[in-house]
């Protein structure tokens, strides 16, 4: 997956990782519009590139992945640039972080549920991991989704991903929201991609967190090398999922309801832990005539599950098994964090105001 680029302008940082707020000509992303206020200036996504020393080094290289960020409760504006850090500084993909932008003032506000420029960086990319909850983009955004996927090429979802989409019934690509009732595409992007969508809480909200336990049997699966037993944990819930899970999905962990909101406590007793609901597990859908995806899914990933090293070490794997490199996904993959990370506790209106993708390129890069 592989491809040639023309014009490209890189600029070193003191990280190990090429951090770019591209312009016009710099940028492989899509480009910007016209400014109209100062805040227009600078293209409203990041990327994220391997430096020239790295160059030719690490396995990643030469992939594309653009993160699409855009939920109200989980922090996945702060999940998502971070993540594209760590691919780029320690692995080599080139990595494009999109936003919900306000279109006022420029800044990252997740509860814009209508607007993530920069959606044309998908034409160009090997892989999109998609964090975003009940949006509602205008067609000339969503289109690109939509022929992302339909194109056969890798998904990779977090959590609200499974409802990515709320659309009204009758806009252009309604069929793709978390509730559309036809046979044609029924519920929408998350069954038929990520083979679910949302049905409920399992665990309860705020009070219970969660363990992921791995399936004996997928001991040997790549996404899960180098992770240990109690290695994945997280203050957020069990999602509900419905079982079984669709015949070309593999459940690869299960997700342990916790007592309480630390990684030692104990589990909770009863039908909450049987059967365990399944929190990763990679889809197989045909997405058009002779166009079988690779998809991974998660119900975990909030920005707080991030700080844990076993849910960093399972995206980053699940990056390499989407691009189809798993053979090369080293026996620990290196996951340490770039730059610092603070993470917001999830909750509505718990975001933090006043940031600009521009903010997230600063040297060392500021704490979002």
């Amino acid at each position: 997956m592989k491809h040639s680029r023309i014009g490209l302008v890189i600029l070193s940082f003191l990280l190990p990782a090429t951090i770019m707020s591209a312009s016009n000509e710099e940028s492989l992303g899509p480009p910007a519009s016209k400014p109209e206020k100062d805040h227009q200036e600078k293209p409203p996504w990041v990327v994220y590139s391997p430096g020239p020393q790295k160059a030719g080094n690490l396995p990643g290289i030469g992939n594309r992945i653009v993160l699409v960020s855009g939920d109200e409760e989980y922090r996945s504006e702060q999940t998502l640039t971070q993540l594209g850090r760590i691919l780029a500084t320690h692995h080599g993909f080139h990595c494009t972080v999109l936003y919900a932008i306000d279109p006022k003032d420029g800044t990252i506000n997740p509860l814009v549920t209508d607007n993530i420029p920069g959606l044309e960086a998908l034409a160009e990319a090997d892989l999109m991991i998609l964090f975003t909850r009940f949006r509602d983009l205008p067609d000339a955004q969503m289109q690109h989704i939509v022929q992302y996927v339909e194109s056969g090429r890798p998904v990779l979802g977090l959590r609200t991903a499974t409802h990515a989409f709320r659309i009204p019934k009758g806009k252009t690509y309604s069929k793709w929201s978390w509730d559309y009732p036809g046979d044609d595409f029924r519920q929408g992007f998350g069954r038929q991609i990520l083979g679910e969508t949302w049905i409920n809480h399992h665990g309860h909200h705020g009070q219970e967190s969660t363990r992921g336990i791995i399936i004996p049997a997928q001991r040997d699966h790549g996404i899960v090398r180098g992770i240990a037993e109690g290695d994945i944990w997280g203050p957020t819930d069990v999602y509900q999922v419905r079982l079984p899970l669709p015949a070309t999905c593999q459940p690869l962990v299960l997700g342990e309801v916790l007592r309480g909101m630390h990684s030692t406590d104990p589990p909770v007793t009863g039908k909450k832990n049987q059967p365990m609901m399944p929190i990763a597990w990679t889809n197989r859908p045909t997405v058009a005539p002779g166009k079988q995806s690779r998809v991974f899914t998660t119900t975990m990933g909030a920005a707080q599950d991030f700080s844990s090293e076993g849910v960093r070490r399972l995206l980053v794997n699940a990056c390499y098994w989407c691009v189809g490199i798993e053979k090369q996904i080293p026996e620990k993959s290196c996951v340490d964090l770039v730059g610092p990370y603070d993470p917001t506790p999830y909750g509505y209106g718990k975001y933090r105001k006043g940031v600009r993708p521009a903010d997230l390129t600063d040297t060392p890069p500021r704490s979002f």
